[in-house]
Formats: C-alpha cells, structure tokens, sequence
C-alpha cells in the first residue's frame, strides 16, 4: 500500500509537468497545444473576458483550494504526530541525508543490510520529519486561507477554468500527501483504529496513554542542521509572499477608491470640497486604467514576485526534507514549471498593457527569465 500511495503520487506530478514543459518549448508547430494548456492556466487579468463562461468559475473560489488545505493538513499533521509519539522511539543522533537508494527508490532501507536497530533509529527521525514538513505546510495554508477570505477582494467579473480550479483542489490534497507518503498509509489506520477504541471503551482506553510535553517536542530539537535551514529558507519566501500579496491589495482598494469617485463624478455627485482633497484622483479619473504597475519589494524586479516567493517557500520544504525524496522533488518541479509557465503569461501581459513597463523586470526568476 505504500509503495502504491508513491508511486501514484509521483506517476501524478510527472503527469501534471510534462504538459507544461512540452507547451514551453519554442517550437511553432506546438503553438495549438501552449494555447489548450494556457487557457487551462488562466484566470483573473490575464483570462480574456467572455459574454458567457462557459467552463469558468469564479475565482473567489480560490478559497476552497485553502479551506480543503487545512482541513486535509491539519489531519494529516494530527495524524501523522500520534504515530511519531506512540510507535517511534526518542532517539538522540541527529538526522542526516538518507543513502543513494532512498533517493532512487524512496525508501530507506535498501542499503541498511538488515539491521533492525538502524532501521528504527531512522525510520524514527523519518516520521518526525514527516511531521515538521506538515507543520511547515499547515503554517503556509492557514496563512493562505486567511488571506483569502479576509485580505483579497476578488473581482465579481474575475474567472478561472475550471481545470485549473480541479487542479487547484487536487494540488492542495496531493501536497501534504506528498510530504508523508512514507507514512501516511500506517498513521491513518493507526488513527483510525485509536479513534475506534475510544469510541468503543471511551475514556478508559485514555487511562495508560499518558501525554508529556517534552517527549513530543525533544525529536524536533534532535533534527539536523538542513531541517533548520530549510525551514528558514521557508519563512523567507513566506514572509515576502505576504508582502507581496499586501502590495496587490493595496492596488486593488486604490483602484476601488478611484472607480468609486469616478463613478459620482460622472453623476455630479462628489461635493466640491471632497474633490478638492482628493485633486490627484480628479485629474487623472478620466486616464485612470483598469490596472497600474506593482510596486514595492520583490515586484521591483520581477513582475510575478508571489509567484517567486511560492518557489521559494517549496525549495524550502525540498531543503528541510533532505533533498533524498524523489516524490517531493517531482511536487517542487510541477511548482516551478507550473509558476513559471503562468509568470511568463503575466509578464507578458504587463509588456502588453502599459508603454512604460519597468525595463529591468523579468517575469519571475531574476536576472534569468
């Protein structure tokens, strides 16, 4: 069962990349295909409007990608942490790289000639990571899903494909999935099977499963200096991707607060005073277009900065995960080959839409493309 769940797993992230990057190549024979694949990726600005939305659906629906993220996350991580606690022992060697044939086979053991006593010495650094990996992810989600649904005010016109909204849904239920397949298989059945005992015994079956704090916390001290770094990386791209996103939110209720004195201009409605103090909007209300240039942190250098900050936050994960996972690193390639294929279409859009685009910008990997 859990050679099935990796397989599946890695089988969809090549499957979900390979069309991106075939659609990518500068051949003009394949121009029909980078067309099918882009209209599948497109959404909001840069999807063309249409009087009927014929396979669309609001993009406001981004939120249920995050809200199914953090109830499937939050299980998971509960999931997976019971497990580490009752069946892995504390140990007190720190975590290093898995062998050559954890990286190829996405298992452990090939090399471990059979001995028992390192077998779960590493499987249990190897479920403990599991779980750092989720928290890491549980704190990228609830992040997201708050953003969502209390920062973002999506256009009621804005519309996504609804391939890119089934990809969304699976994407943020293959993720945490990715970052415990090792063990996900036997800590839901393990939960499963607590749950059920307790529903049968109740609280009696509680009494000899005694929880200590330290014992919990102790193996995410143990763990290795990448783990670290890697979650440092992690809040990196966390941190600027918020920013980012305040920067486009903060055009978004500029852009309002124009529409909005436009529209009583337009009706003689704006008394002479209010539109005195707000001089600057007066004069431009009749030029004021539907988007303007971001500006302000990363946007300074490349036009899809959240974009980059996403990268960013997944090398993070791929660096606190060892770099021996061959199923994260095929999630971190459909990532990037997924961000940077809809980064190029937005750079292209902003070189479209205003003569005066920053010149020094590219679309999202600085100083590359």
């Amino acid at each position: 069962m859990e050679l099935g769940l990796v397989e599946f797993l890695r089988a969809a992230w090549i499957a979900g990349t390979l069309p991106i990057l075939i659609a990518s190549l500068p051949c003009s024979w394949l121009g029909s295909f980078h067309g099918l694949v882009l209209g599948f990726a497109r959404r909001g600005k840069i999807m063309q409007s249409s009087s009927h939305h014929i396979f669309t659906v609001p993009q406001r629906c981004f939120s249920h990608f995050y809200v199914v993220a953090v109830a499937w996350t939050t299980l998971l991580l509960l999931g997976t942490s019971i497990y580490a606690y009752r069946m892995t022992a504390i140990v007190s060697e720190p975590f290093f790289y898995a062998d050559l044939g954890s990286y190829l086979a996405g298992r452990s053991n090939i090399f471990s000639f059979h001995r028992p006593q390192l077998m779960s010495l590493e499987n249990g650094h190897r479920v403990w990571l599991s779980v750092f990996l989720l928290l890491l992810m549980e704190v990228q989600v609830l992040r997201r899903l708050f953003e969502t649904v209390y920062v973002f005010n999506y256009s009621a016109t804005a519309r996504m494909h609804i391939c890119g909204y089934l990809t969304g849904l699976f994407f943020y239920t293959a993720v945490p999935l990715t970052l415990c397949c090792t063990f996900a298989p036997e800590a839901l059945k393990f939960g499963t099977n607590e749950v059920f005992e307790f529903i049968v015994k109740g609280t009696s079956s509680m009494q000899d499963n005694e929880f200590h704090w330290w014992d919990f916390v102790n193996p995410f001290l143990k763990l290795g200096w990448c783990q670290w770094i890697g979650a440092v990386i992690f809040l990196w791209g966390w941190i600027h991707q918020h920013r980012c996103h305040a920067i486009l939110v903060s055009i978004t209720i500029s852009l309002s607060h124009v529409r909005w004195h436009k529209h009583l201009t337009l009706l003689n409605l704006a008394s002479p005073p209010a539109i005195k103090r707000k001089g600057s909007l007066r004069e431009h209300v009749g030029k004021v277009d539907e988007y303007v240039i971001p500006r302000g942190d990363w946007f300074e250098i490349v036009s899809s900065p959240h974009y980059l900050a996403e990268i960013v936050i997944y090398s993070g994960m791929v660096f606190a995960s060892g770099g021996a996972d061959l199923t994260i690193w095929l999630l971190f390639g459909f990532v990037v080959s997924n961000l940077v294929f809809a980064a190029a279409e937005t750079h292209r859009w902003y070189l479209q839409k205003f003569d005066n685009y920053p010149s020094n910008r590219v679309a999202i990997i600085p100083f590359l493309c």
